[in-house]
């Protein structure tokens, strides 16, 4: 079997998406990638998240989308997830879930705040939404659309992809992703919680301060970057240049 390993992975990746009360039906999928053959392995179209098994996972070339293993067809999303691989070298998973409270900032086409420490623990400044897509990339290509435009909000931040691993898609919903498939699963298990706790602490205040720089960075240079001291050495902390 094609990526025995990089199968169990995304499959457990995709179960957890389910297990976390991320996705319904079947909306949602995860995606991990080999860099060193440049194929990756994604959920099924149309297929639960937690139905999947590892060999219904379908493998695609990331050069030209081509279907190198696999009888099914692989999940729409496959081509928002292989420009996403193209734009971001440093990641290794990309999920995408419509999870209630992130789905509905990215409905509303507004930023999931930062407001307390629990969000700077794990990024770095509010979550972004993209713009919204013109009619002509509705029209065309609208799935690797959607990833240039999330690429083009990460690259208008000026911030690494890992520091800032999520994007709401306007009117569309969250992306994610990580240096591994689990690891963008738990980032989209990350935004939704901050999206929640966005929501809550509007409803009591709306007019709720966002966090001070100070102690915003703080909390993230703790947990992330190479100056981190939170976890132990064995952790699973995302790392990149800060």
């Amino acid at each position: 079997m094609l990526l025995a390993a990089l199968r169990d992975e995304v499959c457990e990746a995709n179960h957890q998406l389910a297990a976390a009360g991320l996705v319904s039906l079947s909306f949602g999928n995860a995606s991990g990638l080999d860099r060193a053959s440049g194929v990756l392995l994604i959920k099924p179209s149309g297929i639960a998240c937690d139905s999947v098994r590892p060999d219904d996972l379908v493998a695609v070339a990331i050069a030209d989308g081509s279907v190198v293993d696999g009888s099914l067809r692989p999940s729409s999303d496959t081509s928002t997830h292989i420009e996403l691989y193209r734009r971001f070298a440093s990641i290794g998973g990309v999920v995408h879930t419509h999870s209630s409270y992130a789905t509905a900032f990215a409905q509303a086409q507004v930023a999931i705040p930062c407001l307390g420490t629990t969000h700077a623990d794990h990024f770095d400044g509010p979550v972004p939404v993209s713009r919204p897509l013109g009619d002509d990339e509705i029209d065309g290509d609208y799935e690797r659309a959607t990833g240039i435009v999330i690429a083009e909000t990460i690259d208008a931040l000026g911030i690494d992809p890992l520091a800032m691993p999520a994007v709401l898609v306007a009117s569309h919903g969250p992306f994610t992703w990580g240096s591994t498939a689990v690891e963008a699963a738990t980032n989209a298990q990350a935004v939704e919680l901050v999206a929640e706790m966005a929501h809550r602490t509007l409803a009591i205040a709306g007019d709720a301060a966002a966090l001070g720089d100070r102690l915003r960075q703080r909390h993230f240079r703790r947990k992330h970057g190479s100056g981190a001291y939170y976890g132990q050495e064995t952790g699973s902390t995302r790392s990149f240049d800060s």
